[in-house]
């Protein structure tokens, strides 16, 4: 039997509100299960899938290295951009309109309980989605997310992804760029790759796309590889 998820569109909410959200969230479903193992009751654990789009900012997961942001704090102001340190894997990345980030809040005892392959399930959606749109793409060996050309010296990221993981609860996810000004990646190393390009949807297509049509077409494609019911 598929398992119950709930879903939200947040729509485009500041960084900051929508990590204190994440965290309230996440935090309620690990009471739920040290409720359940203290005192040996089978209360069910709550599972969400967010989508939202933030205004201009770059986080920096706890592995990441802050020099890979190239920009100070007027010239963050300049660009209408803030920064955050985050407590996720992964290096610097950047978030803004046009771009669909998913937070599943899952507990992955629920599904299945190992990180890496909630990750390539996550990556195989996109590349799901994008192939639904003529656009191929794969994996770059050594690297999360989804690229083009992973093979050759034209590789560019599409999606990136940096998770947190606690008790087998899952939190933050994945940024794919649909229609995103990709000028704001020149401002940074994107996840500490310094000799790698950056790519969207409408880059690859030379046209904008509708981000709802794209965010049905994902959303069907996660439900069916997690065998998930939305709701």
């Amino acid at each position: 039997m598929n398992k119950k998820v709930q879903f939200t569109d947040w729509g485009l909410t500041d960084y900051q509100e929508a990590w204190d959200r994440q965290e309230l969230i996440f935090n309620q479903t690990i009471a739920v299960k040290t409720d359940n193992r203290n005192n040996n009751t089978l209360l069910e654990t709550p599972n969400q899938l967010i989508f939202v789009e933030h205004p201009h900012v770059y986080t920096l997961g706890k592995s990441g290295h802050p020099e890979n942001l190239l920009l100070d704090e007027k010239g963050l102001k300049e660009k209408n951009a803030t920064y955050h340190k985050i407590n996720r894997g992964g290096d610097i990345t950047y978030h803004g309109p046009g771009q669909i980030v998913g937070y599943p809040i899952l507990d992955l005892d629920n599904f299945f309980t190992d990180i890496h392959l909630y990750l390539r399930t996550l990556e195989d959606a996109i590349m799901l989605t994008l192939k639904d749109y003529g656009i191929p793409s794969g994996r770059y060996p050594g690297f999360t997310g989804v690229w083009l050309d992973a093979d050759n010296d034209r590789a560019r990221k599409i999606c990136a992804m940096g998770v947190r993981c606690s008790r087998w609860v899952t939190m933050h996810g994945f940024a794919f760029n649909v229609n995103t000004d990709l000028d704001y990646f020149k401002n940074i190393v994107p996840c500490g790759i310094d000799d790698k390009d950056v790519t969207s949807m409408q880059r690859e297509l030379g046209h904008e796309l509708n981000m709802e049509e794209v965010k049905s077409v994902l959303k069907g494609h996660i439900s069916s590889l997690f065998q998930m019911e939305l709701y």
